[in-house]
This record gives C-alpha cells, sequence and structure tokens, in this order.
C-alpha cells in the first residue's frame, strides 16, 4: 500500500514543489505525537503501547481496517503546511486513537486538544516556502486516483529523526492488536 500511495502522487511530487516528501518506507498514520521522549521512559513507553492495544483483553489478534481515498493539505490551500492523503472516519480506528491517548497521559502526554483527524502525511512544506510556490496544488491533488483498504494489525512505537532528506523513522516497538 505504501508504494501504491507513492506511485499515485508521482504527477504532484513531479511538480518540484518546495515540499520535503516522506519516503516510501516512511508513510504512517500516526495516532499520537509524542515528540522529544526521554530515554528513561522506554519501558512505560512500551507498557502504554500494550494497554492501547489490548493486549491480554482477548486471546486471538484482530486489526483495525484503513481506508485511504483523497488528498489535501493543512491548514488550508492558500498556506498549505502538510500534504496528506485522507483517511476514512471509522468507529474501530477512533476508538484505538482514544486508548492511545488515555494510555499514554499518564506518562506526561495529555490528550489531543483537537479533534482527531485521521490522515497519511505525504508531505510538509519547506519552512521558507510561501503561498505562491504552490501553483495549481490543489488541482493537481484533486485530479488523483487512490482508493485502497488495508488491515492494520499492529500499533507501533515509532522514533524519527529529521534529516535533510526528510524523517528517518525506526519502529522502537510494536504490539499486536488484540
Amino acid at each position: 500500500m505504501r508504494q501504491a500511495l507513492w506511485e499515485a502522487v508521482r504527477a504532484v511530487r513531479d511538480r518540484e514543489l518546495p515540499v520535503k516528501w516522506v519516503r516510501p518506507d516512511g508513510i504512517h498514520l500516526t495516532l499520537k505525537f509524542l515528540g522529544d521522549v526521554e530515554d528513561g521512559q522506554e519501558s512505560a513507553l512500551r507498557a502504554a503501547l500494550a494497554a492501547a492495544a489490548g493486549l491480554g483483553e482477548r486471546s486471538e489478534p484482530r486489526g483495525v481496517t484503513v481506508h485511504i481515498e483523497g488528498f489535501g493539505v493543512f491548514p488550508d490551500f492558500q498556506r498549505p503546511r502538510v500534504v496528506w492523503a485522507g483517511v476514512a472516519p471509522d468507529p474501530a480506528l477512533e476508538l484505538l486513537q482514544h486508548r492511545v491517548e488515555q494510555a499514554f497521559a499518564p506518562l506526561g502526554f495529555p490528550p489531543e486538544a483537537r479533534a482527531f483527524r485521521p490522515h497519511v502525511t505525504l508531505g510538509r512544506a519547506a519552512r521558507d516556502a510561501r503561498p505562491r510556490d504552490f501553483p495549481g496544488l490543489e488541482g493537481a491533488l484533486a485530479a488523483l486516483a487512490f482508493a485502497e483498504t488495508v488491515l492494520v494489525s499492529d500499533l507501533d512505537l515509532m522514533h524519527s529523526t529529521p534529516q535533510a532528506g526528510g524523517a528517518v523513522y525506526q519502529v522502537k516497538h510494536r504490539e499486536r492488536l488484540s
């Protein structure tokens, strides 16, 4: 799915916009952004991830269906900062995200004040980019065709390292959804 999504946005990537594109292997759905985390917190973070994944609540692993379709930007096309692929609202996904929020709150990561808007980040505008640097972006994204459904069976604790060519992501811990 990651590679198919990467290929689907090729026409927009080829426009040479001031965007740092997420590499195919880094395409993911964020349920909670933690920011800077102290090294000593890793075992507590792993336990919180296990709690959010529902470890021990059911005997058989189970996943969440994620449907990806449509493209857009945050906050808007007048000042695009993030280019994204849409994720259809789904009660199971919203419940999982809520469980993540609840599991990490006691560790000093308060629940997000904004409503959960599931999306897959495809790229981020360069810091010095101006609105006029994105001519035709709205139409180009509207012209893209992509619709795919995937079963997500794992919840990952990720570490991102910013680099000149875009962030590099590393799985620090993985829990099976159950």
